[in-house]
This record gives C-alpha cells, sequence and structure tokens, in this order.
C-alpha cells in the first residue's frame, strides 16, 4: 500500500490561482501521452506516485488523453483507488472537454450537450463524483459563448466541478467568457494556452496581460515544446524521438540545422546557471509569477524528477533574459 511522503509539501512552491482561493504547485503532471494502455501500469503509477511525492499535486487531464481517447482518464481512476484514496483531498483534479470523442454530431466542441455528457463520462472513467476543475478545451465557432459557459455554470452548481476554465481562448474571447461566467455568479479560474521559449503567442497577443488584468490564473501546456527543449534534439532527430515518429504534434521538418543552433546556444545559457535545458525552459516560463503553473509530462519517474529540480532556479537576471530573446528571436 503506497504511503506519501511525509515532506511531500517542504520544496514546491505553491501560487495561487488568480483571486481564487485555490493554490496550484509551480509545477503540474499533465496525463497526455504517457497514461495509455501501451505504456506499463506499473510505470504509470509510478510517475504519479513521486510526483505526489514531489509536491505535485495537481494532475490535469482531458477526456481526450490517452490514446486511445479517455484511457488516461481510466488510468487516473485505477491509481486513485489504488493508491490515492486517502489523499483525495491534497489532489486538484482537471479534466477537459471540447475535441472529437464520440461520432455524430454532438461528440465534440462546445455545445452544452457535449460538455455535460462529456464530463459524466470523465467521471466515471475516473471514479470520482466531482472533479476540481472543468475546462471548455476550445472554443466553438458554431455555439454561442453563453451556451458553452452557461454549461460550465451548470457543471459547479451540480456539484460536479469546483472551478472553471477555459483553453485555447483568444484574448478577446477570454474577456468575454469571464463576463458571461461573472453574471453567472462562477467565476473564471483559470486558462490553459501554450507558452514556452519558442511559442510566445500569449506575450504577443497580449492574453497573459488580459489574464493579469481579470486576475484569471493562467497554466502554460507544452512548456518544453514537444520535447525540443529537453536537450534530446541537440544533435539532431534522435530514432526514437517524436519527431522521428509519425507524431502530429512535431514535424520532422520542423528540426531544421538553423533550430538545433538554437537549442544548443540556448543549452549555454542553461549550463551557465547549472540547470538542464529543460530546467531552463519550466524556470523561463514561471519567471516574474505570471504563469501559475507550468505542466509537464514524463515518461518516468527519473525524467519527472529533473523538471522538478526546476523550481530550485527561478530567478532569472535581466542579462539572461536578454540573451534569451536574442537567441530566440534572431
Amino acid at each position: 500500500m503506497y504511503t506519501a511522503h511525509p515532506d511531500r509539501y517542504a520544496d514546491m512552491p505553491y501560487r495561487r490561482t488568480g483571486r481564487s482561493g485555490l493554490k496550484l504547485p509551480a509545477l503540474s503532471l499533465g496525463l497526455w501521452h504517457n497514461f495509455g494502455p501501451d505504456r506499463p501500469v506499473e510505470t504509470q503509477r509510478a510517475i504519479l506516485r513521486r510526483a505526489f511525492d514531489l509536491g505535485i499535486t495537481h494532475f490535469d487531464l482531458a477526456n481526450n488523453y490517452g490514446p486511445p481517447p479517455g484511457s488516461a482518464e481510466s488510468a487516473l481512476g485505477d491509481a486513485l483507488k489504488a493508491d490515492f484514496a486517502p489523499y483525495r483531498d491534497e489532489l486538484v483534479i482537471s479534466t477537459k472537454a471540447g475535441y472529437l470523442m464520440w461520432p455524430g454530431p454532438y461528440g465534440e466542441w462546445g455545445s452544452r450537450k457535449y460538455l455535460l455528457s462529456s464530463l459524466d463520462q470523465s467521471l466515471a472513467r475516473m471514479g470520482l463524483d466531482h472533479v476540481d476543475i472543468f475546462y471548455s478545451h476550445r472554443p466553438d465557432p458554431d455555439t454561442p459563448l453563453e451556451e458553452t459557459m452557461g454549461a460550465l455554470h451548470t457543471a459547479v452548481q451540480q456539484g460536479k466541478a469546483l472551478y472553471v476554465g477555459v483553453s485555447n481562448y483568444s484574448p478577446e474571447q477570454t474577456r468575454e467568457a469571464a463576463r458571461i461566467l461573472a453574471e453567472l455568479g462562477t467565476p473564471l479560474l483559470i486558462h490553459q494556452p501554450r507558452y514556452s521559449m519558442l511559442d510566445r503567442r500569449p506575450e504577443t497577443s497580449g492574453l497573459l496581460d488580459t489574464l493579469g488584468e481579470l486576475q484569471v490564473g493562467s497554466i502554460a501546456y507544452s512548456p518544453l515544446e514537444q520535447g525540443l527543449l529537453t536537450g534530446r534534439y541537440l544533435d539532431g532527430i534522435p530514432e526514437d524521438s517524436r519527431a522521428a515518429s509519425d507524431s502530429p504534434f512535431l514535424d520532422s521538418d520542423a528540426v531544421t540545422g538553423e533550430l538545433v543552433g538554437r537549442l544548443r546556444a540556448l543549452n549555454d545559457v542553461a549550463a551557465d546557471r547549472g540547470q538542464s535545458l529543460a530546467q531552463l525552459a519550466l524556470a523561463w516560463v514561471l519567471r516574474e509569477g505570471r504563469v501559475t503553473s507550468a505542466l509537464v509530462g514524463a515518461s518516468s519517474p527519473r525524467q519527472l524528477e529533473d523538471s522538478v529540480a526546476a523550481v530550485g532556479n527561478l530567478e532569472f537576471g535581466a542579462d539572461e533574459l536578454a540573451r534569451i530573446d536574442e537567441i530566440v528571436k534572431k
């Protein structure tokens, strides 16, 4: 029987999410591509146990995570029953709905029917009566935002979610979503955008400024840019890497000689700070406190430990930030 480490809260920083009372760990665990039936169950459970022992209290999912879709939630449900039942109130568990889950006109996007049906299915897979955060995973161009936000509000009113969030929304859509939810009486807690040293859109689009103004939290996904910022590509494309596979998330054509040169230069910055490239990338996303938490994936406990070590050095000098910008933007 798993017993959590007694000092699990000693080293992980926790940050308040917007103006809510909820604090999230600086690093959260995303159960995306490493929690399906093609991965050993013991490895999955070892990652989850090690995460919690290191102070990662937030497990982030979506209905379509796996593969196949739904399997990550099922895997977490098994782990919750086997290992974490005594610790449920110490965990923040989030899930999302918006991408394709089942055939027909009601199996994706942002209608009330889809969102609430999907949440019921997610809860059943995880063996829970509620999640802590329920997200609209992407905006629906054909459904009024009032309907989508109304469904999130209903989830809270039904006691099936404690908080709600959005992901992949533009600054303008986020502002309108926050307005609608405020009128309904369910505040917008958090936004989950893609953000990394190589993807600055939350900065350039004004999203981070908007979230600061609205006092809404943020949690960055892909802070390691699909593995590009882990150091695996410093000598090109490894045979067993995501870029070498048929992954739709990282094309081998994107790993150019110019990009490899930039990654090597960033690795030099990391070495000067006494960090790995992955640790530098995570620390950069978490700098200044504008991002509440950064989502990391892990294929092993050791990989997770390397990521968590990033929280030991989150401070940057102006010269370091300028050097990073020069490398990335040239």
